[in-house]
């Protein structure tokens, strides 16, 4: 009993540090939800539209820093290992063999979320790379 108290704890602040900066288009659709599955949906789609944020302001800083092919080198090396790192993070979280078993039906949301959170903090990390290299 103490386990499942202290793992609903757990899954419960996270889901409120993972909620912290989500988008109006997520609230929205969690509001409209009303199954689990529906929850998943709308999480997954945050993570779809962050990430598509981030796709942009990267592409942005690639092309800012064109003409140094030492700068594209290493923002594109940052980003590489920036993956890794976001993946491994994920999977330190929930480190269970069978994820689904252990963390039950709201483990893709929360992973979407985290992922979105994860991926909020590298589109700021590009954001300063972009003002770094922006001449004024």
């Amino acid at each position: 009993m103490m386990k499942t108290c202290s793992y609903f704890l757990f899954v419960l602040l996270a889901s409120i540090l993972c909620c912290a900066q989500d988008s109006a288009m997520y609230r929205s659709c969690s509001k409209q939800a009303n199954a689990q599955h529906e929850m998943n949906v709308c999480a997954n789609d945050e993570a779809k539209r962050v990430n598509d944020e981030l796709n942009k302001v990267y592409e942005l800083v690639l092309s800012k820093v064109h003409g140094n092919p030492v700068a594209t080198s290493k923002i594109r090396a940052a980003q590489r290992v920036w993956m890794t790192y976001r993946d491994a993070y994920i999977d330190a979280m929930y480190p269970a063999k069978d994820k689904q078993a252990e963390y039950g039906s709201m483990f893709p949301m929360e992973v979407d979320l985290l992922a979105a959170k994860l991926t909020r903090q590298q589109i700021g990390a590009l954001q300063d790379i972009l003002r770094q290299n922006d001449p004024q």
